[in-house]
């Protein structure tokens, strides 16, 4: 039997290099999407990646909204293909603002999408994958941030305390999980090339301030935190669990000295 993937945000940068990275690993792949702007782009990514022989669906499913999270799951159940994953890759940073300045609706939102999202999805796919439900285990990939690392730079603070109960989530819920047969780990990228972060890379200033913060000096490409992502899915990984795998170049440089040709870090 076939196995499927569940790839929530999967039209994003991350999420989309996950979903060709899993078709081209032999996986069925059903991907969700945030709203209509996305249709073209997951109709797209589907009919270019549906010629690889694997069946690639699409969804668009509000992650806040936990009848729309069923009806994912529901979909991939109507694949008669075994659940083997589930990712997520949903997640937004709030306007930038400072502690004195955060405003309430934004942060129940940033929370509602980054957090209790990913918890509701961890709900759905823990459900699909106990063997009392009929499954057979699984794994369980989240997607945090190295923000949570340094508590964010300037203006971050809330988004990196969002992605902090994801990692704290995934140990908890992995040691639950852990006798079913399930699997929970997460990946925590530093600053990765997606549409959304296009307006940092472009800007030379905010690039080269970020670039200087990451000991490879420079920031990663979607393929590469894929491809840890892919790996925790894998049979390669079965013996991990409660892990948040840092794929960051390298962590952070903060505060140091300049030393053989490498600027400072900065704390932002």
């Amino acid at each position: 039997m076939r196995s499927t993937v569940i790839v929530f945000g999967g039209t994003g940068g991350i999420g989309a290099a996950t979903v060709e990275l899993a078709i081209g690993r032999g996986f069925d792949v059903v991907l969700t999407y945030a709203d209509q702007a996305e249709d073209g782009i997951a109709a797209a990514l589907c009919d270019r990646l549906g010629g690889c022989g694997a069946m690639v669906q699409q969804l668009r499913a509000d992650i806040t909204r936990e009848d729309n999270i069923g009806l994912v799951f529901d979909r991939a159940k109507s694949s008669k293909s075994q659940l083997a994953g589930v990712v997520n890759c949903v997640g937004i940073d709030c306007t930038k603002r400072v502690a004195a300045e955060l405003d309430a609706a934004e942060l129940r939102r940033l929370f509602d999408i980054n957090t209790i999202g990913t918890m509701l999805v961890c709900k759905h796919a823990a459900q699909a994958m106990l063997p009392r439900h009929g499954g057979t285990g699984g794994a369980i990939v989240n997607v945090s941030s190295m923000a949570v690392t340094i508590g964010g730079r300037s203006g971050s603070a809330a988004y990196a305390a969002s992605k902090a109960a994801v990692d704290i989530f995934t140990v908890g819920t992995a040691k639950e999980l852990a006798s079913q047969g399930i699997r929970v780990n997460c990946v925590r990228p530093a600053m990765t090339l997606t549409p959304a972060t296009l307006p940092y890379a472009k800007d030379p200033i905010s690039s080269a301030d970020i670039v200087r913060t990451i000991p490879m000096g420079r920031m990663a490409r979607a393929e590469e935190i894929a491809a840890p992502i892919l790996w925790l899915l894998s049979p390669e990984a079965s013996f991990v669990t409660g892990a948040c795998l840092d794929v960051s170049g390298g962590g952070f440089l903060v505060g140091m000295n300049r030393v053989d040709g490498i600027s400072p870090g900065i704390a932002s």
